[in-house]
């Protein structure tokens, strides 16, 4: 493994360990992740500031910080299979695919689906399946799923990644329209849903409709 840049460095102590994550698994994986890689050529050298960076088709990237407080409030284990909703260029994916046994990530725009699945082969993540498809009808054929996770906004959770989420699961999603809030659900062993808000947040909205 390639040993983390200066840029990386710097990005993991000054935007993410000092505003309080913690999570070792995190840390490590947003350490090793090469961020440059997961945005166009002209935006490299904004890659670790702590912005969203433009990626195509009105779709961002995340700013680092955002990346890694939804993947430590998503709470991932080891074992965990987990759904994406919104691959873009695949940055969370490959985040993800560190701490969990395997991502299942969906993306409606078909460009960014074809070149995020080509990215994460080239740089060798063998547990992530990207699929091009609406986000608001889940992947039920692979339900349920441990943990779930939304990287664009919708104006309502949809029905269908409730219903797809195991019980004992966690969902983490921005909610609302220009500006939202994230909400962090949990659905007990017995399927009763709780839902609390973190923080607001700005996404892009989620594309596509419910069926």
């Amino acid at each position: 493994m390639e040993m983390p840049s200066a840029p990386a460095m710097k990005m993991l102590h000054q935007q993410i360990e000092a505003r309080g994550i913690h999570h070792p698994g995190v840390l490590g994986a947003l350490r090793d992740t090469p961020r440059e890689r997961f945005v166009p050529p002209a935006e490299r050298a904004h890659a670790y500031h702590d912005i969203p960076l433009p990626i195509g088709f009105g779709q961002t990237i995340s700013q680092p910080f955002i990346v890694a407080s939804m993947t430590q409030l998503l709470d991932p284990r080891t074992g965990d299979r987990v759904l994406e909703i919104g691959t873009g260029s695949g940055y969370q994916s490959a985040i993800l695919s560190q701490l969990v046994r395997q991502v299942y990530t969906v993306e409606i725009v078909e460009p960014l689906a074809k070149a995020a699945r080509t990215l994460l082969t080239e740089l060798g993540y063998k547990n992530i399946t990207v699929r091009c498809s609406n986000g608001w009808q889940g992947w039920p054929e692979l339900a349920p799923f441990d943990r779930i996770i939304l990287t664009a906004a919708p104006t309502e959770l949809p029905p269908a990644l409730i219903e797809q989420l195991r019980p004992g699961g966690r969902l983490v999603a921005p909610i609302g329209d220009s500006w939202q809030e994230l909400i962090v659900v949990d659905k007990d062993p017995f399927g009763k849903i709780q839902r609390r808000v973190e923080y607001p947040v700005a996404f892009v909205p989620m594309v596509g409709k419910p069926k």
